[in-house]
């Protein structure tokens, strides 16, 4: 009794809606015992007016009473209901999609695909040993944050202030140089909770994501590139700078195996959607752990691999589409896509011109070739052009979903 009276104190801004809701309950209770047993029609029908009138009364104090409680615990998002309505009950009807891959590729395609369904898991590879990173992974001794942390960004739902604090890069000349302020967060939170896995979870409660982030692998695995040359050279960030054609990629040490989650979040999925991103240092990567690629090949759901829109220098220079593909099967598993995207749209000249200094060129679609492999090929102008060549997430997205939707129906 003493809990239901807190409702009636001062500043809850309550009382006033259930008086309402009281005084709508009485205006009923009064109607259907004068009104509506009356022998007049006439009676009857003022009666049941009244009656309509209390449960109007009624709704109007629940719906008020719910908003005050919106503005408690939401404050700064009482005037988006509409969209956390909208989020609970389409979004997370929306398809499983596990999207494969790391670097800024995955983080655009995620940035996309969340505003299509809740169910959205993120399998990131933690082979990366550069930057703020790679200074974390030797002097923490974890595994590298900074691909699961944009990861996580690109699928958060909180303020866009606490976004742009994860992204916080300190700057130069600082004790901090070079490193991000999510990258901190979630070694610090590693050390904390004393296990990697545990931390990017928190850290995703914290930033609201929609979906789920989740690394390929717990173990402190190394790519090691091996060149056409013959020679090799062991380090995510080195294997670029070669500037070399790479024959293959392979994790040191070998037979690591992947988190439960990924495996369990591959078996579940409607669809699962390899890329785009860096092909050697971001995508295979994690199919060279055991079980993964396993997992993907026995799935009998869409599997689909989006092609880079621009060669990577050092990576995959001259690459066609076919070359991508070519790349990704050798490594896994000729069962590992059934479905590849590619981009048919022409890039401006200007924005090519600065692509060309650094030896990048756009992706020739020889879609003919794929076919023949026995994969089918989307081809869609699905290119941003705004500052960057890149993906459009939200075009990336549709096509996406609209692939998954087609199989349910075929399944139907």
């Amino acid at each position: 009794m003493k809990s239901f009276l807190k409702w009636l104190y001062p500043g809850m801004r309550v009382k006033r809606w259930i008086v309402m809701v009281i005084l709508g309950i009485l205006i009923i209770i009064v109607a259907s015992s004068l009104f509506l047993p009356n022998p007049f029609k006439v009676v009857r029908i003022l009666g049941w007016v009244v009656v309509g009138l209390g449960i109007v009364i009624i709704g109007i104090g629940i719906g008020n009473i719910m908003l005050s409680l919106i503005n408690l615990f939401l404050p700064q998002r009482s005037k988006d209901l509409v969209s956390i309505l909208f989020q609970k009950r389409y979004l997370e009807k929306g398809p499983k999609i596990v999207a494969v891959g790391g670097g800024s590729g995955l983080s655009v395609l995620l940035h996309g695909l969340k505003e299509f369904s809740n169910n959205i898991t993120a399998i990131v590879t933690v082979a990366d040993d550069g930057g703020s990173s790679g200074r974390i992974r030797e002097e923490f001794g974890i595994l590298p944050p900074g691909d699961i942390r944009n990861c996580l960004v690109a699928l958060a739902d909180a303020e866009p202030l606490m976004r742009d604090l994860f992204q916080f890069r300190f700057d130069k000349g600082t004790a901090l140089e070079g490193h991000s302020f999510g990258n901190l967060f979630i070694a610090a939170m590693t050390n904390l909770t004393g296990d990697f896995e545990v931390a990017v979870k928190e850290s995703s409660k914290i930033l609201a994501i929609r979906g789920r982030v989740i690394p390929s692998t717990l173990e402190k695995v190394r790519l090691v590139a091996e060149f056409t040359d013959g020679s090799q050279v062991e380090g995510e960030a080195k294997i670029p700078k070669k500037n070399a054609p790479i024959k293959n990629v392979y994790l040191k040490p070998t037979g690591s195996q992947p988190t439960k989650d990924a495996v369990q979040a591959i078996e579940e999925a409607d669809i699962i959607v390899l890329g785009p991103g860096s092909l050697y240092t971001s995508i295979i990567p994690n199919l060279l752990v055991k079980g993964i690629a396993d997992a993907i090949v026995v799935s009998r759901v869409p599997k689909v691999y989006i092609c880079n829109v621009m060669t990577q220098p050092g990576e995959t220079d001259g690459f066609t589409a076919y070359d991508h593909v070519k790349a990704l099967i050798s490594h896994a598993n000729k069962d590992i896509i059934n479905t590849c995207v590619v981009n048919v749209a022409k890039a401006p000249r200007e924005l090519l011109g600065r692509y060309e200094k650094e030896k990048s060129f756009p992706v020739i679609a020889d879609s003919e070739r794929i076919k023949q492999l026995g994969y089918r090929v989307i081809e869609e102008k699905i290119i941003s052009l705004a500052d960057f060549v890149r993906h459009d997430p939200e075009k990336l997205s549709k096509i996406i979903v609209g692939v998954s939707e087609r199989q349910k129906n075929i399944k139907r």
